[in-house]
């Protein structure tokens, strides 16, 4: 199977022979630098190797669709519930710089107690399943080869099922996973003893599949009530989890922290998290850095979340990241939206390109505020795992409550989060190995006494079973579906008519869920705004509308609010009457054009009309109008009689009249257009000159049935009438 890019990535064909589908590779994948790499008419010191093919940001076009990647690899986060759309939101965010594909396992898998097989939905979220991960590493397969990258595929080893869940990702190819014992401790209150257990198996195997680990030390910020003060506990969980991580064999390469900048506008955030990024950096430097936005702050507001991401991202060419995360405000929106997970990725390849050798014009401060603040937060960091050994190690301290209190330690507020030692999910769960316990398998924490059994087996313990399933992928029990209900083959069923039709519906979440987003502005109150906005949108038809955004203007003068709601239909594609593209030529075809045969204009706002906007859009420099091609246009201003038009035409010897019209009553503007090309009749220039005439009320095919050569209407640009005059007069040329 190869894609095609031109065509929908078909999700059946992923799904057919899932079986004995194989991951062609395990282990993370850090992107390839390039220091000075060339693209278009510039030189980049903080880049990567480009894609194969991509999407550049809107304004490439001014650069010759130059679509320059940063040196970081950038994360989206997706899970709708239906992995089958996910797969197209992957290509998607592929095409958009993403390298890093995090599947998000929510709370209620964290509380599983075995791995889930089947497909599941509404079980407090989006679990994890074999069936998904295969599948989706698999299309990953396709999208990473259509892209030209690697792409790193990840998911969450977390809660009591930790580590049949890292057996089954090392098995299936992924190639990231967070994984830190405290997060369960804490967040979900599993037993410490059996999460730290857990983790030390989970870690062991996470190191033999060369899966990247990321940390879970971020949460206690965005948990605390004011996260800007624990930031020396957050330091000390990143060594906790880092060091355990050593000590079981991970490489420290593969070990990434995840660093979350504990506060945002309209705090001095800045003030506060650029010291913070600098201590985890001064204090880990051996270790990764994942950078990622607090979502603890975040509101529906998308303009809001990408000013905060733009900050986030400012501290990151400041400081370092190896990974960039890329949050968008779904949560909010109670939606987890296509777009925004690829403006999220464009934000932060448009951010950190633009920031490209930054450190080559600014530099941090040696002396003052910076450096106090640094050291100040470590040494408070020292003395909180100081403090944690004399309360008598790590499970004592937390029974003490000495996370997640929100003050700035050694200040204790008495908000921590305290867990009992005996107590949890799991409790008692744990026993101590048998001396001669035996475990024959590979990537096996502990010991396992397989010398006694054949010393030539100690490194690789499987091979007294003839392998395991590491080593013997087809000794995995696939298991397809579980419920007849509530499958992916029951959901495409539903949706084959989009699929297999040439019809389609709106999509927010999933493949034709009829979801559309529109905007409005209500001149009242907020609370009297969503209620307008609500029966707003009931009577433009929509089902199940839900306002997901307001924002206050003013009090009492009006409210913006962004509405959703389902559309009941579809759209039959091979009804629809779609106009060619505008065919335009390249600015510099154009420019060498004029230059090497100079041209020139007379243009006016004719008959009765004074409208000039239009016009002057189209010819203004300033406007990107056909002046900046060397056309040289000789405007005479607004109501000017046809005649006069062409009596300037005929004394400025010029090539072309362009003519706006806006006033459309009795047809008044298709008139004028045929008394312009009959007066040129009538004054002998009518095969020498060009005549374009245009106007929001312009049809194209009508106004050359009045004798013009071209009509340009609503949404023209100065680039399309710049390429007519262009191909015109070549074509004119020719008949000559």
């Amino acid at each position: 199977m190869k894609l095609d890019m031109n065509e929908k990535i078909n999700v059946k064909e992923i799904l057919n022979d899932l079986e004995n589908y194989r991951p062609k590779r395990r282990g993370w994948v850090w992107r390839e630098e390039v220091p000075g790499l060339k693209m278009g008419p510039f030189e980049f010191k903080n880049c990567s190797a480009p894609l194969k093919n991509s999407v550049p940001l809107p304004s490439a076009k001014y650069f010759g669709d130059i679509d320059p990647q940063p040196e970081y690899t950038i994360t989206t986060e997706i899970a709708s519930g239906r992995f089958e759309d996910d797969i197209r939101r992957m290509r998607m965010a592929a095409w958009h710089g993403a390298d890093h594909i995090m599947v998000i396992r929510t709370a209620g898998q964290s509380h599983f107690d075995g791995l889930i097989e089947g497909t599941p939905q509404g079980i407090g979220g989006i679990p994890i399943t074999r069936k998904q991960v295969r599948a989706q590493r698999k299309a990953l397969d396709f999208i990473e080869e259509e892209v030209g990258r690697d792409i790193n595929y990840h998911s969450y080893i977390s809660g009591v099922a930790g580590p049949e869940i890292a057996v089954m990702f090392a098995e299936e190819g992924v190639n990231g996973a967070h994984q830190d014992p405290q997060y369960n401790v804490l967040y979900r209150n599993i037993n410490m003893v059996r999460s730290f257990v857990d983790a030390a198996e989970s870690k062991k195997i996470m190191t033999w599949a060369d899966i990247a680990q990321i940390d879970g030390a971020h949460n206690a910020n965005a948990t605390a009530r004011e996260a800007w003060k624990v930031m020396p506990e957050l330091m000390v969980q990143h060594a906790l989890n880092s060091i355990f991580s050593v000590k079981v064999g991970m490489k420290k390469s593969n070990i990434c922290l995840s660093t979350v900048p504990p506060t945002a506008p309209p705090a001095p955030c800045l003030h506060i998290d650029l010291p913070y990024a600098v201590a985890l950096r001064d204090l880990f430097s051996e270790y990764k850095m994942r950078a990622q936005m607090n979502t603890k702050y975040m509101e529906s507001s998308t303009r809001e979340a990408t000013v905060t991401h733009v900050l986030n991202l400012l501290i990151s060419r400041l400081t370092s990241a190896d990974i960039q995360s890329t949050i968008t405000p779904d949560e909010g929106r109670n939606v987890p939206w296509h777009i925004y997970n690829v403006e999220a990725c464009d934000t932060a390849k448009q951010a950190l390109v633009g920031m490209d050798a930054l450190l080559d014009l600014v530099e941090l401060k040696t002396e003052g505020y910076l450096p106090e603040k640094v050291r100040e937060l470590k040494e408070r960091a020292v003395l909180f795992m100081e403090e944690i050994l004399e309360d008598g190690g790590y499970f004592k301290s937390v029974e003490d409550a000495f996370f997640v209190d929100s003050g700035s330690y050694p200040e204790r507020n008495g908000d921590g989060i305290g867990r009992k030692i005996n107590g949890g999910i799991g409790v008692g769960s744990i026993f101590e190995r048998d001396e001669d316990y035996l475990a024959p398998v590979t990537a096996h924490y502990g010991y396992n006494n397989v010398a006694q059994y054949d010393e030539y087996c100690v490194d690789n313990p499987a091979e007294l079973i003839g392998g395991g399933t590491f080593e013997e992928p087809d000794k995995i029990i696939y298991i397809d579906e579980l419920d007849e209900m509530d499958n992916v083959n029951v959901r495409m069923e539903e949706t084959k008519e989009l699929r297999e039709k040439n019809i389609v519906k709106p999509e927010v979440e999933w493949l034709g869920d009829g979801v559309v987003q529109f905007d409005l502005f209500l001149p009242v109150s907020k609370r009297v705004a969503e209620a307008a906005a609500l029966e707003i949108g009931k009577k433009m038809g929509l089902e199940e509308v839900e306002v997901i955004h307001r924002e206050i203007m003013h009090p009492a003068e009006g409210t913006r609010v962004q509405v959703k709601g389902k559309v009941g239909f579809s759209i039959d594609l091979d009804s629809l009457v779609i106009p060619p593209e505008p065919e335009i030529m390249s600015d510099d075809e154009i420019r060498e054009d004029i230059e090497n045969n100079p041209f020139k204009i007379v243009c006016a706002t004719v008959g009765e009309d004074e409208h000039s906007v239009g016009l002057r859009e189209i010819i203004d420099i300033k406007h990107g109008g056909i002046e900046k091609y060397g056309i040289e246009c000789h405007y005479l201003g607004t109501s000017v009689p046809v005649e006069k038009l062409v009596d300037a035409a005929i004394e400025t010897n010029a090539d072309a009249i362009l003519a706006s019209t806006i006033i459309s009553h009795d047809d008044i503007h298709y008139k004028n257009m045929k008394r312009i090309h009959e007066l040129c009749v009538e004054k002998g220039i009518r095969d020498k000159i060009i005549i374009a005439c245009g106007g929001t009320q312009v049809t194209p095919e009508i106004a050359v049935k009045q004798g013009v050569d071209a009509g340009f209407g609503r949404g023209s640009k100065g680039v399309h009438v710049a390429t007519f005059f262009v191909k015109k007069r070549r074509e004119m040329l020719n008949e000559n």
